[in-house]
This record gives structure tokens, sequence and C-alpha cells, in this order.
């Protein structure tokens, strides 16, 4: 006779092991297979992960153990579990009360061996070089990242280089200063052209929206516009008869005052003239700050781009795309002119993004994403929005912003933050792209795919970007 525990413990396994064979069945006679849980990322089975950890992301229906540790599921069925991971292949065990699947995630082996870095190889003279790709940066660092970007080269600017180290070529600018372009953005000259430009002259002009210079020099020269104030432009490498333009050192400097901050400026060569435009602070309206403004809303990714997974497999593309809907309406309703760069589920470069802004002459630039982690963090710990810019003259928009989302939806504050993302770093408006939240972290993708928070996300964005120009007419009357 079975004692009551006993009598229990059959009638558990017994009521799982009947489970298994319903679902069995239903497996054989639908030929459909499912699952009590499901696995996001990694994104599939038998893959090559270079870390020293990652973590699963899904959702699931049941109870979760992976290795026979208990996985905590947020109240909404998603989970984020962290797995260390050794060299060579790892295998976990992801079972539920009624299912079971075997992962292998294989870390490669490294071979010891030294690193030698990159020697500085200075040349017996100066070698000349000319551009061959259109925004190629000029660098303060020989490194290919981050925010080292002093100015964007087009095509047909001509440097002279006098050292190389790695994939770049060494500029110098100045006596003891220096900066680096990309081997693969320049190609050599037969000849040697030391010769400074000359600058023949300028003239200054005004519209409604823009203060512009034009200088006209006898060939295009590297340059370097700062924001600070006054907002500086700066040429190298020419000089000047002419007593009104002053050079130093072969460097020329035009400081221009404004008393406003800074709404976009942009700096390109036509041929040998070189055109600074700088725009206007707008009519002040402090009934309607958003009215006669321009904003592009982004909706990131898009197409084949589908962006990050949320754990119950929501396309980042498509909460981008709501949001950015979503804000288009109430931007409107505020009094600006919108334009949405994508309205559909279609790829757009990011090149058509930032032609987009630029082409329409727009004030701001708003991109909308949802966000992600690399392997080696830990998606349970990492949650909130936060926002980006590249140029200075974009961060107190950004951290407007910022504001009121951590204000009126209660997520937390990942603080604002300086990157090199395309997007902000080659328009000429006031540039932004935010990261709503993430979409890997359990409780922020739980909001994500709630469409009334979506709504609520666009419009505490609209909010922000309709106060940063009242405080900005405000402190400039």
């Amino acid at each position: 006779m079975y004692s009551k525990a006993a009598y229990i413990k059959f009638l558990f396994y017994n009521n799982i092991m009947i489970k298994k064979i319903c679902i069995l069945l239903f497996v054989l006679f639908f030929g459909i297979e499912t699952f009590a849980f499901d696995i996001v990322y990694p994104k599939k089975n038998n893959v090559t992960i270079n870390a020293s950890s990652t973590f699963f992301i899904g959702s699931s229906s049941e109870p979760l153990k992976i290795n026979g540790q208990d996985v905590p599921v947020h109240e909404s069925g998603g989970f984020a579990y962290v797995v260390d991971l050794k060299q060579g292949e790892n295998t976990f065990f992801i079972e539920s009360d009624s299912d079971m699947q075997r992962y292998v995630i294989t870390r490669p082996v490294i071979k010891n061996g030294t690193f030698k870095p990159a020697e500085l190889k200075i040349f017996e003279s100066l070698k000349s070089f000319y551009v061959i790709n259109d925004n190629s940066p000029l660098r303060t660092t020989p490194v290919d990242a981050g925010i080292n970007r002093i100015s964007h080269l087009q095509r047909g600017i001509l440097i002279n280089a006098d050292a190389e180290k790695g994939g770049f070529y060494r500029i110098p600018v100045s006596k003891d200063k220096y900066y680096w372009i990309a081997k693969t953005d320049v190609k050599s000259k037969e000849t040697v052209d030391t010769v400074p430009a000359q600058i023949l002259g300028f003239e200054f002009a005004q519209t409604p929206e823009y203060y512009i210079f034009t200088y006209h020099l006898t060939k295009p020269v590297p340059f370097e516009i700062l924001e600070e104030k006054p907002l500086t432009l700066k040429f190298y490498n020419v000089v000047s008869d002419r007593e009104e333009i002053k050079t130093d050192n072969n460097i020329y400097t035009k400081e221009f005052p404004i008393n406003y901050d800074l709404i976009g400026y942009s700096g390109k060569y036509s041929d040998n003239d070189f055109v600074w435009k700088i725009r206007k602070e707008p009519k002040p309206n402090l009934r309607h700050p958003l009215k006669g403004i321009t904003v592009v809303v982004d909706a990131g990714h898009g197409g084949s781009e589908f962006g990050a997974m949320g754990c119950f497999k929501d396309k980042e593309k498509d909460i981008n795309l709501d949001i950015a809907q979503h804000l288009v309406n109430y931007l409107k309703h505020y009094g600006a002119k919108v334009i949405l760069t994508r309205n559909d589920d279609s790829y757009l470069s990011l090149k058509s993004r930032v032609d987009i802004t630029n082409n329409n002459d727009a004030q701001v630039f708003i991109s909308i994403h949802a966000n992600a982690l690399p392997d080696c963090s830990d998606p349970n710990k990492i949650h909130g929005a936060e926002t980006y810019y590249y140029y200075n003259q974009s961060k107190n928009l950004a951290q407007t912003i910022l504001n009121k989302m951590v204000l009126q939806l209660g997520l937390n504050d990942n603080k604002v933050h300086q990157a090199s993302f395309a997007v902000v770093r080659n328009t000429s408006a006031l540039s932004v792209l935010i990261e709503t939240a993430y979409l890997i972290n359990p409780e922020d993708s739980a909001k994500l795919t709630q469409p009334e928070f979506r709504e609520k996300c666009a419009k505490s964005i609209a909010s922000g970007i309709n106060e940063y120009f009242l405080n900005l007419y405000a402190q400039n009357p």
C-alpha cells in the first residue's frame, strides 16, 4: 500500500507523463512542433560565441531550469539568464515541466601568442595624397572608432602625410599637432604638392534662415569646425595675401560669435569654394515653440534589418515604426512640420536617412530605437532609456528628451551619451538617437509589447522636443 506522499508523487509523475504523451500525439497528428518555452537568443543552436559569458533570452509558460539551476521568469513570461562560457564546447540543458532542449555553444580556444602593436614609421620626406571617398573622417587618433573625428573630408581634398601607423597616415596640421586619415580613404599623388593653398577672398551673406560664409581657395584643404562660443572655423595648410584674411603658421582661423544655442550648421566644398552655413535661431514663438520647425522622425532598421529581438520575438523594427508613427502625430499637434523616413516595413540605408534630413533642411532629426546588449553583459541588470548625440549642439536636446521619458514613463535613467552613430554624425540638424528601452530585459520587453506604452513613449519624446524649443526661446527672447 502506498504512503500518502508516495501516492501524490505517483500522481504527479503520472500527470506529467500523460501531458507529454498528449503533446507527442498532437505533434505527430498535426505535424506541428510545440514547446513550453521559446529561446530567442542565441538565435540558433550550435553557435560560436567568443566571450567569457553570454545569456539565454526568451519566454516560458512554465517554471524553467538551465543545467539544473532555476531561471527567474518575469510575470509576463519573459526571461533572461546569464551563463558562463569556458573555452571549447559548452552544453546547456534547458528544461521545463513538459519540455527539454539541448543547446551547444562553442567558445573558441585562444592560442597563446604575443600581440605586437602597430609602430609609427616616419617618412624621410612628406608624401602627398588625395581623398577618394566622400565623408572621409579626419581623426585625432589612429583608431577607427569612437568620437575622434574632427571633420569629414570630401573627395579630391589634398593632404600631406609625414608618417604612418597601422592603417592610418599622419597629417601634420601645425607645429606639434597631427591628425590621422585611413589609408583606405586616400590615394597616393604622383608628385608631392607641399605648396599651401591660397585663400583668395571670402563673401558673407544672409538669408532668413542662415548666415553664410563663402571662401574662395586655390584648392580644397583639410578644415575643422569647433563648436565653441564663438563658433570657430579653421583651414589648414593655407596662406593669404589679403589684409582681412590673416594666417598663422599656415592656419586660418575665423570666429563667428553667436548669442544663442546652436541649432544646425554645415561646412563643405563646392569645387574650390568652401561654404560655411550657420542656422539662425528661429523666430521665438512661446505659445507654439514647434511651429515652423521641421522634424525628421526616423524609425530605426526595417525590411531585412530586424534590429534587436525581444523576449517574445518582437522585432525592434516594428516597435520603432509604431513609436515613430505616434511621434509624428504628437509633433504635428504641437505645430511642427514632420517627415517620416519610412512609413512601412522597408529597408532604408543610413545614408538615405541622412539625405532625407539634409535635403529637407530639417532643424531636428530623431532616430527611434530599442536597445540590446552584447555578450558578457547581464540583461537583468541593465534597463531603461538613454539618448545619444555626436555634436555638442545636440546635447541639451538629448538631455531634455531623456528627462521627459524618465519622468513620464517611469523608466530607469541610463544617461545621455556622446557616440559616433552615422545618422547623428552626418546630419546638419540637431540630431538625437533614442534607445527607448531594452528589448532583451524582461521588464522592459514586457512594456514595449504594450501599444499603450509605445504611444506614451512617443508622447514623452514629443513633449521633450517641444520643451527644448520653449526653453531656447525663453533664454534668448
